[in-house]
């Protein structure tokens, strides 16, 4: 497995994972919105903020961050690929671009809501701490940081 930053040449096999898991994600329900969420990893990807996970030069992972909000913005696995700690090597790749000192910010679903089990004990996993509860996309989420 490969941990690099996303390229535009990479698109297209990006978003082949981005369909795959587009049900875990709110707002990414419409066509529409895929065609946003397109046009944002390629803003993502001239800013050198998208990381992705390649075995056999296909797409299984897939991170956006920003630098400027010091987020993890977006974080999806291959269902087939995951538990083979291809999240926290993007992960760890991520925090090797990012600001050392500065806490990182991620939401993801709130405590409860079935889909946000596995993201939640990773998080944790990885040191993030619970913080504020929010909505995003109409959904409620919750907040969770590194401190760094």
């Amino acid at each position: 497995m490969n941990v690099e930053l996303g390229k535009a040449c990479d698109i297209d096999n990006w978003m082949c994972l981005v369909n795959q898991v587009k049900d875990s994600f709110p707002g990414l329900e419409t066509r529409e919105a895929l065609e946003e969420h397109r046009r944002t990893v390629l803003e993502f990807m001239g800013r050198d903020a998208a990381v992705c996970a390649k075995i056999d030069g296909r797409i299984v992972g897939t991170l956006l961050f920003s630098r400027d909000d010091h987020m993890l913005c977006f974080l999806a696995v291959d269902e087939v690929c995951r538990r083979q700690h291809i999240a926290e090597n993007m992960v760890s790749y991520m925090l090797t671009l990012m600001e050392p000192g500065k806490d990182i910010a991620v939401t993801t679903y709130r405590e409860g809501a079935p889909e946000g089990v596995a993201a939640r004990a990773f998080y944790k996993r990885l040191g993030f701490v619970e913080g504020r509860l929010t909505e995003e996309f109409g959904s409620p989420v919750q907040e969770f940081v590194l401190r760094r």
